[in-house]
């Protein structure tokens, strides 16, 4: 690893809006402040923030990593724009990483992470040691066998169907950096939404952010 690597990482796809540095590959410092809108606003006040903490500035910084989702429609969109944004002006790599790939972050053994998608429906996604054995999906909660060995939120609401449900062991926007660094000098393509469904109708009426293609 280059001596003096900054990576910042961040996540706004769900109610909260989290940050974090790593520097040589050690967390300097994590922010999880809980919202439920109003990301956007307060997403690179954060990030200055820690960058302050650090002594270092934009240009410092290595590469950028950012959750992509699944989760809030709007939330998603806007950290993806952000982290679309620093790269074109900074000039360094942003790199997407999935919610589902940041829970199962130091799982052992099969996992199957699990993540409310309302309406009855649950995201899925399952794991063998944090590597990925098939592609996330959407499916019904009713369909999905209870007894199987989980990852899933503390506030979950379905989290008491299932016997054998953890929590993830890595913390989110740790997580997320974490994943990014393993990345770093891949051919990454650029950081896009991951959806997989329409967005709900009671999600926020403000119109998010144009991404561009």
């Amino acid at each position: 690893m280059p001596p003096n690597q900054f990576v910042l990482a961040f996540d706004t796809s769900a109610a909260h809006c989290a940050v974090s540095l790593f520097i040589d590959g050690k967390c300097f410092d994590q922010r999880i402040e809980p919202m439920n809108k109003g990301q956007a606003e307060r997403l690179f006040p954060l990030c200055e923030e820690i960058l302050n903490l650090a002594g270092i500035n934009w240009q410092n910084l290595d590469a950028i990593g950012v959750c992509v989702g699944p989760g809030n429609f709007t939330g998603v969109r806007v950290g993806v724009s952000a982290a679309r944004g620093l790269s074109l002006s900074l000039k360094k790599p942003a790199i997407g990483i999935s919610r589902l790939e940041a829970m199962a972050l130091d799982s052992k053994g099969k996992v199957s992470v699990i993540m409310d998608a309302r309406r009855g429906n649950v995201y899925l996604q399952d794991f063998l040691d944090g590597t990925a054995l098939t592609k996330p999906s959407i499916i019904n909660i009713k369909s999905i066998d209870h007894s199987i060995n989980t990852i899933m939120s503390e506030d979950d609401k379905n989290i008491d169907l299932f016997k054998n449900s953890k929590s993830p062991i890595c913390i989110l926007p740790s997580a997320v950096a974490r994943l990014a660094i393993d990345k770093i000098g891949l051919n990454n393509s650029r950081p896009a939404p991951l959806y997989l469904q329409e967005p709900n109708a009671d999600l926020p009426k403000e119109q998010p952010p144009k991404i561009i293609p």
